[in-house]
């Protein structure tokens, strides 16, 4: 069993287990948070899919840590104009353990 869901304008393909990693979510470790923009899902030889989400479709995490991305360095220039820019980002993520994955009835 799989499914595809749409977090932070990105898609996702998960599986009960699976460990992700997410734009930062404003919640604590430990917390259970569920996702209902599920795009697709494959249920053993069954599939659904949404037009354009699943209304009756439940995704389940464990928030398991928050943290920062590798930096990024950023360098703007003009050769021979005295001009160089230089920037770095770290972008904050958070771990989540896909816990369950639930349709309330199949159609």
């Amino acid at each position: 069993m799989y499914a595809i869901f749409k977090n932070g304008g990105k898609q996702y393909k998960v599986k009960i287990g699976q460990i992700l990693r997410l734009e930062k979510i404003n919640s604590n470790i430990g917390n259970i948070i569920k996702f209902k923009n599920i795009l697709f899902l494959k249920k053993k030889k069954k599939i659904f899919l949404g037009n354009p989400i699943l209304k009756n479709a439940v995704i389940k995490a464990k928030i398991f840590s928050h943290g920062r991305e590798k930096k990024i360095n950023i360098i703007k220039f003009n050769r021979r104009k005295h001009y160089k820019k230089k920037q770095g980002h770290r972008q904050y993520y958070t771990s989540i353990k896909i816990q369950n994955i639930k349709i309330k009835k199949d159609i």
